[in-house]
């Protein structure tokens, strides 16, 4: 099977959020079914692929993973543009990261497209000790801005594959209504997939 022959349609989400919340963890947990302790600071941007059915649709999830730190700002805000879904992440142990979503929220109006699907995601919720923003809140927060809410964790793999097709679904109906399925205004070319960031290992997950 040729490769423009291989999916029906391409998707590309993004994931946002403060540093440490957990975002890189999430991707490796969905795309390589793995996990790693050690936090990996994210350069940049890095992504990952992902081929995944919906519905009958065989989609091709291209899956960017931002740098949440303010200093990395001004290059993830140029990978709005495109983007067709974006989880918004934070971790359940951290109010702080809980209240930056609001700023994400107004990042994402300010810079993706109108129409873009979003997801709520709370990470780490298998840290029930140290769980210090209740399902509830998140609920009410994800009720506020009208999305999907989800609590994940990358560590035990609970909700992970849920949150990430809940958002390639709502990413596929909302293009199949617009007009087909086809990512027209992706901003980005699809035979080509663009260059991977550079990591380095540094602290904590």
């Amino acid at each position: 099977m040729s490769q423009a022959a291989a999916y029906d349609m391409q998707v590309k989400l993004l994931m946002i959020g403060d540093s440490g919340v957990g975002k890189t963890c999430l991707l490796l947990r969905y795309a390589n079914d793995s996990f790693s302790p050690t936090f990996i600071t994210t350069i940049g941007i890095d992504f990952k692929i992902k081929n995944v059915e919906v519905d009958g649709k065989r989609i091709k999830l291209q899956i960017w993973d931002t740098a949440g730190q303010e200093r990395f700002r001004t290059i993830t805000t140029s990978y709005f543009r495109g983007a067709q879904g974006i989880l918004l992440v934070y971790d359940v142990t951290d109010r702080r990261s809980f209240e930056s979503i609001r700023n994400w929220i107004s990042q994402i109006q300010q810079h993706a497209d109108v129409h873009v699907n979003k997801i709520l995601v709370g990470n780490k919720c298998d840290m029930l000790d140290e769980k210090v923003v209740s399902t509830e809140e998140g609920q009410k927060l994800a009720k506020e801005f009208g999305v999907e809410f989800y609590e994940c964790s990358a560590k035990n793999d609970i909700n992970v594959e849920q949150s990430f097709l809940g958002i390639a679904r709502s990413v596929k109906d909302r293009l199949v209504q617009e007009g087909g399925g086809a990512p027209a205004n992706s901003g980005m070319k699809l035979k080509k997939d663009p260059v991977s960031g550079n990591r380095k290992q540094n602290g904590c997950c």
